[in-house]
Protein backbone atom coordinates (compact mmCIF):
# COMPACT_ATOMS: atom_id res chain seq x y z
CA UNK A 1 0.00 0.00 0.00
CA UNK A 2 1.12 3.43 -0.64
CA UNK A 3 2.84 5.62 2.05
CA UNK A 4 0.41 8.04 3.04
CA UNK A 5 1.41 11.39 4.78
CA UNK A 6 -0.84 14.19 3.56
CA UNK A 7 -3.53 16.09 5.61
CA UNK A 8 -6.59 15.44 3.59
CA UNK A 9 -5.87 11.98 3.58
CA UNK A 10 -7.36 12.30 7.24
CA UNK A 11 -10.40 9.72 6.94
CA UNK A 12 -11.60 9.83 10.51
CA UNK A 13 -10.02 12.58 13.04
CA UNK A 14 -10.91 12.40 16.46
CA UNK A 15 -10.69 15.46 18.60
CA UNK A 16 -10.73 15.96 22.40
CA UNK A 17 -12.68 12.99 22.67
CA UNK A 18 -14.18 11.93 25.97
CA UNK A 19 -16.13 9.26 26.60
CA UNK A 20 -18.13 8.11 29.94
CA UNK A 21 -20.89 7.03 31.07
CA UNK A 22 -22.78 9.70 33.49
CA UNK A 23 -20.03 10.58 35.80
CA UNK A 24 -17.85 7.86 35.70
CA UNK A 25 -14.83 8.27 32.57
CA UNK A 26 -14.17 5.64 30.44
CA UNK A 27 -11.23 7.37 28.28
CA UNK A 28 -10.68 11.17 28.38
CA UNK A 29 -8.95 13.61 25.78
CA UNK A 30 -8.35 11.07 22.75
CA UNK A 31 -7.12 13.22 19.80
CA UNK A 32 -5.55 10.68 16.62
CA UNK A 33 -5.93 10.69 12.95
CA UNK A 34 -7.35 7.15 11.27
CA UNK A 35 -5.64 7.65 7.19
CA UNK A 36 -7.34 6.80 4.27
CA UNK A 37 -6.79 3.00 3.48
CA UNK A 38 -5.77 2.43 7.17
CA UNK A 39 -5.96 -0.50 8.97
CA UNK A 40 -6.02 1.22 12.37
CA UNK A 41 -6.08 -0.77 15.29
CA UNK A 42 -7.67 -0.05 19.05
CA UNK A 43 -5.73 -1.29 21.37
CA UNK A 44 -5.47 -1.85 25.30
CA UNK A 45 -6.21 -4.27 27.77
CA UNK A 46 -9.58 -5.65 28.85
CA UNK A 47 -11.78 -2.70 30.53
CA UNK A 48 -9.99 0.23 28.71
CA UNK A 49 -13.34 0.98 26.02
CA UNK A 50 -11.90 -0.19 22.94
CA UNK A 51 -15.32 -1.54 22.22
CA UNK A 52 -16.74 1.78 24.24
CA UNK A 53 -14.66 4.04 21.43
CA UNK A 54 -15.98 1.88 18.43
CA UNK A 55 -19.28 2.63 19.65
CA UNK A 56 -18.56 6.10 19.38
CA UNK A 57 -17.26 6.30 15.78
CA UNK A 58 -20.50 4.18 14.31
CA UNK A 59 -22.57 6.41 15.89
CA UNK A 60 -24.41 4.44 18.70
CA UNK A 61 -22.98 6.35 21.59
CA UNK A 62 -22.36 10.17 21.90
CA UNK A 63 -19.28 11.52 23.36
CA UNK A 64 -19.62 13.71 26.80
CA UNK A 65 -17.18 15.89 25.31
CA UNK A 66 -15.40 16.65 21.69
CA UNK A 67 -15.22 15.81 18.44
CA UNK A 68 -15.47 12.72 15.80
CA UNK A 69 -14.85 13.93 11.76
CA UNK A 70 -15.34 12.12 8.86
CA UNK A 71 -13.50 13.61 5.85
CA UNK A 72 -13.55 17.00 8.14
CA UNK A 73 -17.21 16.59 8.75
CA UNK A 74 -18.02 16.54 12.37
CA UNK A 75 -20.45 13.58 13.00
CA UNK A 76 -22.01 14.64 16.63
CA UNK A 77 -22.38 17.92 15.08
CA UNK A 78 -24.58 17.28 12.23
CA UNK A 79 -27.99 16.99 11.66
CA UNK A 80 -30.14 13.44 11.99
CA UNK A 81 -30.22 13.17 7.96
CA UNK A 82 -26.08 13.72 7.77
CA UNK A 83 -25.23 11.44 10.15
CA UNK A 84 -27.67 8.95 8.75
CA UNK A 85 -25.55 10.01 5.41
CA UNK A 86 -22.28 9.71 6.90
CA UNK A 87 -23.28 6.16 8.29
CA UNK A 88 -24.20 5.24 5.00
CA UNK A 89 -20.78 4.49 4.34
CA UNK A 90 -19.95 2.51 7.55
CA UNK A 91 -19.66 -1.24 7.03
CA UNK A 92 -19.83 -2.98 11.02
CA UNK A 93 -18.95 -6.61 11.88
CA UNK A 94 -19.70 -7.16 15.20
CA UNK A 95 -17.80 -9.35 17.59
CA UNK A 96 -21.16 -12.32 17.68
CA UNK A 97 -20.62 -11.68 13.83
CA UNK A 98 -24.75 -11.10 14.22
CA UNK A 99 -26.25 -12.92 11.72
CA UNK A 100 -29.71 -13.63 11.90
CA UNK A 101 -29.81 -17.44 12.72
CA UNK A 102 -33.00 -17.91 10.91
CA UNK A 103 -32.15 -16.70 7.72
CA UNK A 104 -29.39 -18.06 5.20
CA UNK A 105 -26.09 -16.15 4.70
CA UNK A 106 -27.58 -15.09 1.17
CA UNK A 107 -30.90 -13.59 3.12
CA UNK A 108 -28.45 -12.28 5.88
CA UNK A 109 -26.45 -10.17 3.62
CA UNK A 110 -29.20 -8.97 1.29
CA UNK A 111 -31.15 -7.50 4.25
CA UNK A 112 -29.43 -4.22 3.58
CA UNK A 113 -29.11 -4.14 -0.03
CA UNK A 114 -33.14 -4.81 0.31
CA UNK A 115 -33.92 -1.62 2.66
CA UNK A 116 -31.36 0.87 0.70
CA UNK A 117 -31.24 0.08 -2.62
CA UNK A 118 -33.77 -0.11 -5.50
CA UNK A 119 -31.82 -3.31 -7.04
CA UNK A 120 -34.15 -5.89 -8.68
CA UNK A 121 -34.09 -9.25 -6.76
CA UNK A 122 -31.78 -10.88 -9.69
CA UNK A 123 -29.17 -7.91 -8.96
CA UNK A 124 -29.40 -8.15 -5.28
CA UNK A 125 -28.82 -11.72 -5.82
CA UNK A 126 -25.85 -11.29 -8.18
CA UNK A 127 -23.95 -8.96 -5.77
CA UNK A 128 -24.73 -11.40 -2.40
CA UNK A 129 -22.87 -14.08 -4.25
CA UNK A 130 -20.44 -11.32 -5.05
CA UNK A 131 -19.75 -10.33 -1.53
CA UNK A 132 -20.07 -14.07 -0.61
CA UNK A 133 -17.74 -15.25 -2.90
CA UNK A 134 -14.73 -11.89 -1.97
CA UNK A 135 -15.26 -13.68 1.77
CA UNK A 136 -14.57 -17.01 0.75
CA UNK A 137 -17.50 -18.35 0.97
CA UNK A 138 -18.74 -18.87 -2.59
CA UNK A 139 -21.41 -21.89 -2.60
CA UNK A 140 -22.68 -21.25 1.04
CA UNK A 141 -25.22 -18.61 -0.26
CA UNK A 142 -28.12 -21.09 1.18
CA UNK A 143 -26.45 -22.33 4.31
CA UNK A 144 -27.88 -21.34 7.66
CA UNK A 145 -25.43 -20.03 10.03
CA UNK A 146 -25.56 -23.24 12.18
CA UNK A 147 -24.88 -25.13 9.65
CA UNK A 148 -20.81 -23.59 8.68
CA UNK A 149 -18.13 -23.10 11.34
CA UNK A 150 -17.54 -20.33 13.83
CA UNK A 151 -14.77 -18.47 11.03
CA UNK A 152 -17.11 -19.01 8.12
CA UNK A 153 -19.52 -17.30 10.57
CA UNK A 154 -17.17 -14.03 11.03
CA UNK A 155 -16.49 -14.55 7.55
CA UNK A 156 -20.21 -14.07 6.20
CA UNK A 157 -20.35 -10.99 9.12
CA UNK A 158 -17.49 -9.50 7.07
CA UNK A 159 -19.64 -9.92 3.96
CA UNK A 160 -22.51 -8.19 5.24
CA UNK A 161 -20.92 -5.36 6.30
CA UNK A 162 -19.52 -5.11 2.77
CA UNK A 163 -23.34 -5.41 1.63
CA UNK A 164 -23.59 -1.42 0.77
CA UNK A 165 -19.75 -1.18 -0.69
CA UNK A 166 -18.58 0.97 2.96
CA UNK A 167 -15.82 3.29 2.73
CA UNK A 168 -14.92 1.82 6.33
CA UNK A 169 -15.68 -1.17 8.19
CA UNK A 170 -15.36 -1.37 11.34
CA UNK A 171 -14.39 -4.60 13.41
CA UNK A 172 -15.48 -5.56 16.98
CA UNK A 173 -12.66 -8.46 18.15
CA UNK A 174 -13.08 -10.18 14.84
CA UNK A 175 -10.68 -13.03 15.83
CA UNK A 176 -12.64 -13.55 19.21
CA UNK A 177 -13.40 -16.93 19.78
CA UNK A 178 -11.34 -18.49 16.44
CA UNK A 179 -8.73 -21.09 17.03
CA UNK A 180 -5.18 -19.28 15.75
CA UNK A 181 -5.45 -20.99 11.93
CA UNK A 182 -8.88 -19.52 11.57
CA UNK A 183 -7.59 -16.15 13.11
CA UNK A 184 -4.67 -16.05 10.55
CA UNK A 185 -7.06 -16.52 8.13
CA UNK A 186 -9.40 -13.63 8.68
CA UNK A 187 -6.29 -11.37 9.01
CA UNK A 188 -5.29 -12.16 5.45
CA UNK A 189 -8.97 -11.53 4.61
CA UNK A 190 -8.81 -8.29 6.28
CA UNK A 191 -5.61 -7.25 4.33
CA UNK A 192 -6.57 -8.45 0.41
CA UNK A 193 -10.25 -6.48 1.24
CA UNK A 194 -8.25 -3.41 2.13
CA UNK A 195 -5.77 -4.09 -0.78
CA UNK A 196 -8.91 -4.88 -3.70
CA UNK A 197 -11.24 -2.35 -2.12
CA UNK A 198 -8.88 0.53 -0.60
CA UNK A 199 -11.40 0.82 2.00
CA UNK A 200 -10.66 1.81 5.70
CA UNK A 201 -10.55 -0.98 8.55
CA UNK A 202 -10.87 0.31 12.26
CA UNK A 203 -10.64 -3.55 14.22
CA UNK A 204 -10.97 -3.21 17.87
CA UNK A 205 -8.81 -6.10 19.29
CA UNK A 206 -6.49 -7.49 22.11
CA UNK A 207 -4.99 -10.29 19.86
CA UNK A 208 -1.25 -9.56 19.68
CA UNK A 209 -0.85 -11.55 16.31
CA UNK A 210 -3.90 -10.30 14.45
CA UNK A 211 -2.35 -6.20 15.91
CA UNK A 212 1.52 -6.96 14.67
CA UNK A 213 0.10 -8.84 11.21
CA UNK A 214 -2.36 -6.27 10.08
CA UNK A 215 -1.92 -3.00 11.62
CA UNK A 216 -0.19 0.20 10.35
CA UNK A 217 -1.45 2.63 12.64
CA UNK A 218 -3.19 2.37 16.22
CA UNK A 219 -3.47 4.01 19.31
CA UNK A 220 -3.43 2.33 22.70
CA UNK A 221 -6.03 3.19 25.74
CA UNK A 222 -4.57 2.45 29.14
CA UNK A 223 -7.03 2.34 31.86
CA UNK A 224 -5.00 3.37 34.60
CA UNK A 225 -4.71 6.83 33.50
CA UNK A 226 -7.72 6.79 31.46
CA UNK A 227 -6.64 8.10 28.28
CA UNK A 228 -4.52 7.20 25.41
CA UNK A 229 -0.67 6.53 25.69
CA UNK A 230 0.76 5.91 22.87
CA UNK A 231 -0.25 6.07 18.56
CA UNK A 232 1.46 5.05 15.52
CA UNK A 233 2.27 1.71 13.58
CA UNK A 234 2.31 -1.36 16.07
CA UNK A 235 5.29 -2.68 15.03
CA UNK A 236 7.35 0.76 15.47
CA UNK A 237 5.81 0.90 19.52
CA UNK A 238 7.19 -2.66 20.04
CA UNK A 239 10.47 -1.70 18.52
CA UNK A 240 10.72 2.01 19.83
CA UNK A 241 8.04 2.74 22.78
CA UNK A 242 9.67 3.71 26.01
CA UNK A 243 6.54 3.19 28.13
CA UNK A 244 6.54 -0.46 30.08
CA UNK A 245 2.94 -0.98 29.82
CA UNK A 246 2.78 -0.18 25.60
CA UNK A 247 5.58 -2.77 25.94
CA UNK A 248 4.70 -5.63 28.28
CA UNK A 249 1.47 -5.07 25.84
CA UNK A 250 3.19 -5.84 22.89
CA UNK A 251 5.70 -8.57 24.54
CA UNK A 252 2.72 -11.10 26.25
CA UNK A 253 4.46 -14.29 25.52
CA UNK A 254 8.16 -13.50 24.85
CA UNK A 255 8.79 -15.29 27.89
Amino acid sequence: MPEVTEKNDAHITVQDLTMAYGDFVIQRDLNFTVRRSDIFIIMGGSGCGKSTLLRHLVGLRSPARGKVLYDGESFWDADPSDQVRMMRRFGVMYQSGALWSSMTLAENVALALEEYTALRPAQIRELVSLKLALVGLSGFDEFYPSEISGGMQKRAGVARAMALDPEILFFDEPSAGLDPISARRLDNLILELRDSLGATMVVVTHELASILAIGNNSVFLDPITKTMIASGDPKTLLAESKDPRVHSFLTRGEG
